[in-house]
């Protein structure tokens, strides 16, 4: 039997406030364990939260850039659970009346573009952080750290409209680049900024009626949300035709084995005893507060994508690439109001940089070498200083060392060689000492000219300029 995946994601993005939710502590990544809190985030009797203002706006900037519906009117709920660190012994979210609803965002995988619909977006709290004993040399114990106890989320809901695993890949960096662009998210999975939690079931091709679904979690890089959800499709497909049944359940992911594991039975929404907060007020949002919020949007990524287009005259796959984040587009349209060939700059930062990065596993945002470094090479190449050639080994240097193209060039000795005289030289040795080669290009067989102009860059070190190499090429072989 042929199957189908349906696939659901719900995303938390930690927001970038400077305070939490329902108090004045910090959200500082990486401070003492402990150091950031206070009565209210550490649930202590008697106290009361205070909403924070930014995180409404936040979420009605995300709710406008995915095309949702904002509420004018939304309530606060009570999730009741228990776990160490969850020191209230519930947590605030928002359950019945969100402050978004629907909305979509189109993705395009294998040249296919599908609308992914957003059910719900909501505001809620964050819990602490279990340290569990082993890393710290102490297996018989665990720690808890609630410094990030009242960091305000966003819970991005989608609909089950994800039928494969790289469908889910390509949502999921739409949606880190809109959060980029607009500022509200850092995107960092590996920091726990932005975590995917993924509801996925199988039924036969076909059949309209929903199969019994598995929530995963634990995945911290879009690579290990793509391999989970493989893992779980197959894992499912297996079960079935084994004669097996699926029970509702969360699993974990577990990175080294790359297995899903079960973890405990998946509770249902009765289960957390939802209930409307006595302590916060009702958020009211009227048209004018939009308005407002409306106005201070950035570009978003597929308008500056066409921008790309349209403006730098780049094709849609360098702009596609180009604009995936924020921080590499605004490193690219730097360059170009550096160097005014934007196909060029594209070449080079798509090729040299990105592969620099990747292999470093770094973002743009740490890349040593700067826009104006990168520049300053490129109008070396135009005046004819250094070839194509000697360039790819003036940015490897550059690269490395963060010394500008200039000093490099010459430190290493890497001029190019223009003088016509000299090349003269170089080219008249070399024909002399291939006279079997020249009379058989002269006999028609074209295509040993590259073999001249590759003798020519092996004497010079590849630092002839390559134009003059062919010109004089030319001149002496057809004479």
């Amino acid at each position: 039997m042929e199957y189908e995946a349906v696939i659901g994601l719900e995303v938390h993005a930690q927001l970038l406030t400077k305070s939490k939710i329902f108090c004045t502590c910090s959200t500082e990544f990486g401070a003492e364990p402990n150091s950031e809190t206070c009565p209210v985030c550490l649930g202590m009797p008697g106290v009361l939260p205070v909403l924070n203002r930014e995180v409404v706006e936040c979420t009605i900037k995300t709710a406008l850039a995915v095309h949702g519906s904002i509420a004018p009117d939304s309530r606060f709920a009570r999730k009741n659970y228990f776990y160490p660190d969850l020191p209230k012994g519930y947590q605030i979210s928002q359950y019945e009346e969100p402050l978004c609803n629907g909305g979509y965002i189109e993705i395009s995988v294998n040249g296919q573009t599908k609308r992914i619909g957003i059910t719900r977006i909501h505001m809620e709290e964050d819990a602490g952080k279990l340290i569990h004993g082993e890393n710290l040399g102490d297996a018989n114990s665990s720690y808890v750290d609630l410094n990030r106890t009242g960091v305000p989320l966003m819970e991005i809901v989608s609909e089950p409209d994800i039928n494969a695993p790289e469908e889910a890949k390509e949502y999921l960096v739409k949606l880190k680049a809109i959060l980029e662009y607009l500022e509200v998210c850092d995107g960092n999975m590996e920091k726990g900024s932005l975590r995917c939690d993924a509801n996925v079931s199988i039924r036969p091709k076909g059949q309209k009626e929903l199969g019994t679904k598995a929530e995963l979690k634990n995945m911290n890089s879009f690579k290990n949300v793509q391999k989970a959800l493989e893992y779980e499709i197959e894992r499912q497909i297996d079960v079935l035709e084994d004669g097996g049944k699926i029970i509702q359940e969360t699993r974990l992911w577990d990175v080294d084995k790359e297995v899903t594991v079960s973890m405990r039975g998946k509770e249902e929404a009765h289960d957390y005893r939802y209930f409307p907060d006595p302590d916060l007020v009702r958020i009211t949002i009227d048209d004018e507060w939009i308005a407002r919020v409306r106005k201070k949007l950035p570009e978003l990524p597929e308008e500056k994508k066409e921008r790309f287009i349209n403006e730098y005259r780049l094709p849609e796959y360098d702009a596609e690439v180009l604009t995936a984040s924020k921080a590499l587009a605004d490193y690219y349209e730097k360059c170009v109001t550096l160097y005014s060939n934007p196909k060029v700059v594209s070449n080079w930062v798509m090729g040299d940089v990105l592969r620099e990065l990747n292999a470093a596993n770094i973002d743009i945002k740490d890349c040593p070498l700067s826009p104006e470094d990168l520049a300053g090479m490129l109008k070396l190449i135009d005046k004819g200083v250094i070839s194509g050639k000697i360039a790819k080994t003036v940015f490897e240097e550059m690269y490395k060392t963060g010394k500008p193209a200039e000093k490099i060039v010459g430190e290493k000795g890497l001029v190019q060689i223009s003088d016509e005289g000299e090349l003269e030289k170089i080219i008249d040795e070399i024909i002399a000492a291939n006279e079997k080669e020249v009379e058989q290009y002269k006999q028609g067989k074209e295509k040993l000219f590259g073999f001249f102009v590759g003798e020519a860059m092996k004497a010079t070190k590849g630092k002839a300029n390559p134009q003059l190499v062919n010109k004089l090429l030319k001149e002496k072989l057809t004479s």
